[in-house]
């Protein structure tokens, strides 16, 4: 059995995968009554991507820890920890925001406006500073410093090309580029 640390942050691990099972639900039954109110999905092809690379980070995070035997220091595991619950406290901000609009996909139902209230007041994709603040974080709470670097690296990726196709969604059919007139065409 691996030391107490290691055996606390799998857990910790495993919580969040749980979370996310939770959010997957969640993003299920709201695709599907976009669908049935009209939406209109966008980014089929780069969505299989996306999953790969947020089931994968899952993995990595502890093998890192496990394989590399990566130490556990206080000092970092704290503040990582509190960002962590930032996350995921930003994270249900924007899903409440959205009332029934969030899913893991781009999805959207032609007519709608674009969301400005809750999180959106200050950021424009709140629920991917969430990621990205997450991809560091729990990677960190265990100094897997490795995964925290290649993953971030590879969402940067993915957020330029899946920011790009939400935002076309958006402007095409819910008045985004009114609602964000700070956003290029």
């Amino acid at each position: 059995m691996p030391p107490f640390t290691e055996f606390a942050y799998i857990v910790l691990i495993l919580l969040v995968a749980g979370e996310r099972l939770v959010e997957l639900l969640i993003s299920r039954r709201n695709a599907d009554r976009a669908f049935q109110r009209g939406g209109v999905e966008y980014g089929q092809s780069h969505f299989t991507y996306m999953v790969a690379l947020h089931t994968s980070f899952l993995f990595a995070a502890p093998l890192e820890v496990l394989l590399l035997d990566r130490p556990f220091i206080p000092a970092l595991a704290l503040p990582m920890l509190a960002v962590l619950l930032f996350t995921m406290v930003l994270r249900y901000w924007v899903i409440h925001t959205l009332d029934g609009r969030w899913n893991t996909r781009v999805i959207v139902v032609p007519g709608l406006e674009a969301v400005t209230g809750g999180p959106f007041k200050y950021f424009r994709h709140p629920n991917y500073l969430a990621v990205v603040l997450e991809l560091i974080a729990l990677p960190l709470i265990h100094t897997a410093w490795t995964t925290a670097l290649v993953y971030t690296a590879l969402n940067a990726w993915m957020l330029k090309v899946r920011i790009g196709v939400e935002e076309r969604a958006l402007k095409e059919h819910c008045s985004y580029a009114e609602q964000f007139p700070e956003v290029k065409s």
